[in-house]
């Protein structure tokens, strides 16, 4: 079989998108995937670990609200014309989000395909700048095609509620889990004392509403500890702006997977610190979550995030109100001050990625969907 993944974004890298590949590659099945490039200045066509990766190149920026439209529209013709153009190469559309999975409903009426769509983030609930009834529009439009795809996939349990009344005719969960490390205890063993300079690391999107601001105000006042911060957003340039007049700060922009797990493996701590005032953080399990339970580190996340009632059930982190810097830096100045709690939190959160979360129980869902399908 031949599966086609499609993704608003450039997939350089889109870690879920490239281990679901993966688990697909593995199983003997064909995989391509067609990706947005809003920077226009990656390569058309690459080859990345079994997968051929196109690109169609539309400048845009990232949390531009409707400032992006034309350029939505853009993407979602382009991708229309190409699926149209290359029907003969996919019979199985893996739809990422609500921005692919239009054009991959139109392919599979006029050619008969299957269409899996896999919903990362619900997209009227995902929007920063847009007009309240646009969104309900938006909404309705989404549960409707939840109603035609083939079969739907969810990020997380929580995350039925947000798709309630909708009618999905095959639904299953896949967490944001990353694949495990096989080497993962001795990568960890490093010098437990707390005279070690206390360091953190963030990789992620860069927006304001991760209470990145929030973390930048504590490191201000704690120049003995130190910080990477690793990442892409709309509020990029402001963020980068703060993290050059720190010294104890390392931005380093868009980097590649891989390197953004060493960052993590380097560190003592990650954060997670969502603002559940926006609809998508209340049903949120990042993929830093689960790469933190995979690692073994203990992971700082905000209450009324459904991140905390993860961490709260695994004991693997600290839970703080958002927007609290207070309560962050006590948060990080317990975890900093006592490498024993660092540790039990970290072996908390790895029991539970063995046991619950891990991407061997993910992939074997994942397969077994597209057993079904296919």
């Amino acid at each position: 079989m031949q599966i086609l993944f499609c993704r608003s974004n450039p997939i350089d890298p889109d870690p879920r998108v490239e281990k679901e590949a993966r688990a697909l590659i593995s199983a003997g099945y064909q995989v391509q995937a067609i990706g947005w490039d809003r920077s226009a200045d990656l390569p058309l066509v690459e080859e990345k670990d079994g997968i051929k990766i196109q690109r169609l190149a539309i400048k845009a920026k990232f949390g531009n609200g409707l400032g992006n439209l034309p350029a939505l529209l853009a993407w979602q013709i382009g991708l229309m014309i190409w699926l149209l153009k290359k029907n003969k190469t996919y019979e199985i559309i893996h739809a990422c989000d609500f921005d692919t999975i239009l054009p991959a409903l139109i392919a599979k009426f006029l050619f008969k395909k299957k269409v899996i769509y896999d919903i990362f983030d619900f997209y009227a609930a995902h929007l920063r700048r847009t007009p309240e009834w646009i969104k309900n529009l938006i909404r309705k439009v989404d549960y409707w095609a939840i109603s035609k795809a083939n079969a739907v996939i969810l990020v997380d349990d929580a995350r039925y509620e947000q798709i309630k009344g909708s009618a999905p005719k095959k639904i299953i969960t896949i967490y944001n889990a990353p694949e495990d490390l096989p080497n993962i205890k001795l990568l960890n063993q490093k010098d437990p004392s707390a005279s070690r300079k206390f360091h953190v690391a963030y990789i992620g999107l860069l927006q304001v509403e991760r209470g990145l601001f929030e973390i930048l105000e504590v490191f201000k006042v704690h120049p003995q500890w130190t910080l990477d911060m690793a990442g892409f957003g709309g509020d990029e340039k402001e963020i980068s702006a703060r993290c050059a007049s720190m010294p104890n700060v390392n931005f380093l922009g868009r980097i590649p997977y891989e390197s953004a797990l060493q960052l993590s493996i380097s560190a003592d701590a990650l954060f997670a610190t969502y603002d559940p005032s926006i609809p998508n953080h209340r049903y949120s399990s990042p993929n830093k979550v689960f790469e933190a339970m995979m690692l073994g580190k203990p992971i700082i996340v905000c209450k009324d995030t459904n991140m905390d009632i993860m961490i709260q059930e695994a004991d693997c982190g600290i839970v703080i109100p958002y927007g609290n810097v207070l309560a962050l830096e006590k948060a990080l100045q317990t975890l900093a001050e006592n490498p024993t709690v660092r540790k039990k939190l970290g072996d908390n959160g790895r029991i539970i990625y063995e046991t619950k979360y891990s991407w061997e129980i993910m992939k074997k869902r994942l397969l077994k969907l597209y057993s079904s399908i296919a």
